[in-house]
C-alpha cells in the first residue's frame, strides 16, 4: 500500500493505472475509519483491480458552527486499517493541495440540495459536490463507493455524474450497523454513555414505520408522526427532520409506494446522526 499526498502524483499513477487496463475503484472518505468505511473497501475490491482510499475532513462541506476543528482524526489508525482491508492507495492531501488560494469555484446541484440535511446545512452540499469533483478528476475511478446511510448525499452526487457525464459509476453499498441497530458513522465517538444509549431509537424508528407500512399504512403524515413520537420519548433527543420524500427528487409525498427515502436527522445532545430506509 501506497500513500500519497500530492494530487498531481495522484492523477499520474492514475492514468498509468488506467493505460495498464486496470479497473480502479474509489472509496472518499473523511478517515476515522469503521467498520461500515471497510465494507466499502471490501465492496470496492470485488469490482476493481487496484482500490484508492481517501482521507480527507473537506472543509467546505462544515458550516461555522459544525465539528470541523474537533471532527476525529487518527491516520495512523486509519493506515493500518486500510492496509489490512486491502487498499492500494490511500490519497491523503492537505487543505492546500486540494483548496490552494486563492480559490474560487465551486460545483453545486440544483433544488434536491436544499431539501432534508441540506434545509439546516445550507452550504454543505456544494461542498461536498465541490470536493467530489475534484477528487474524481484526481483519482480517475471507474466506479467510487458510497454508503447508503448518507443517502442525500449519494443521489445528489448520482445527479451531479449523470448531469456533468462523468465517465464513472457510483456504486451503493448497505448500511452497516451496530449489534443494537445504531448505523456507524465517525461522530459516534462524540456520544455520551446515555446518548448513545438512545441513540438507537433512530434505527427503531425506521423499523416502527416499516412495521407499520407492512400492515398497510401509507398515509406518511402518520408514519412521521409515529417516528417522532418514538424518537421524542429519549430526553437527549432534538429532531431535525423526519421526511418522506421520492427516492429520485427528494421532493416530500404524501403516501409511500415504490421508490420512497425514509430519512431522519436527529441530535442526540450536541451530536447530529442520519439514518435511512429505502421502501423499494
Amino acid at each position: 500500500m501506497k500513500t500519497i499526498t500530492n494530487a498531481r502524483q495522484m492523477q499520474s499513477v492514475a492514468r498509468t493505472l488506467r493505460t495498464e487496463g486496470k479497473t480502479i475503484g474509489f472509496v472518499p472518505t473523511m478517515g476515522y475509519l469503521h467498520q461500515g468505511h471497510l465494507s466499502l473497501v471490501a465492496l470496492a475490491k470485488e469490482k476493481s483491480n487496484v482500490v484508492v482510499l481517501s482521507i480527507y475532513v473537506n472543509p467546505t462541506q462544515f458550516g461555522p458552527n459544525e465539528d470541523l476543528d474537533k471532527y476525529p482524526r487518527d491516520f495512523e489508525r486509519d493506515e493500518a486499517l486500510a492496509k489490512e482491508a486491502g487498499v492500494d492507495y490511500i490519497f491523503y492531501p492537505s487543505d492546500q493541495e486540494m483548496y490552494p488560494g486563492p480559490y474560487a469555484t465551486y460545483v453545486s446541484v440544483e433544488e434536491m440540495t436544499t431539501r432534508l440535511c441540506g434545509a439546516s446545512r445550507p452550504n454543505h452540499f456544494r461542498g461536498v459536490t465541490t470536493i467530489c469533483t475534484k477528487l474524481f478528476h484526481i483519482v480517475q475511478p471507474h466506479f467510487a463507493v458510497f454508503g447508503q446511510k448518507d443517502a442525500q448525499q449519494v443521489i445528489v452526487i448520482q445527479r451531479m455524474v449523470h448531469d456533468l457525464n462523468f465517465d464513472m459509476e457510483i456504486v451503493i453499498a448497505p448500511i452497516v450497523r451496530e449489534s443494537d441497530g445504531l448505523a456507524m458513522s465517525s461522530r459516534n465517538s462524540y456520544l455520551s454513555p446515555e446518548e448513545r444509549r438512545d441513540a438507537v431509537r433512530l434505527h427503531q424508528a425506521l423499523q416502527l414505520a416499516q412495521r407499520m407500512i407492512s400492515e398497510g399504512e401509507t398515509q406518511t403524515s402518520r408514519l412521521t408522526e409515529a417516528m417522532r413520537s418514538h424518537i421524542s420519548t429519549s430526553p437527549h433527543a432534538t429532531i431535525d427532520y423526519v421526511e418522506i420524500v421520492s427516492l429520485e427528487t427528494l421532493e416530500p409525498k404524501e403516501a409511500v409506494g415504490p421508490g420512497t427515502l425514509i430519512a431522519l436527522a436527529v441530535y442526540m445532545g450536541k451530536t447530529r446522526l442520519i439514518d435511512n430506509l429505502l421502501i423499494r
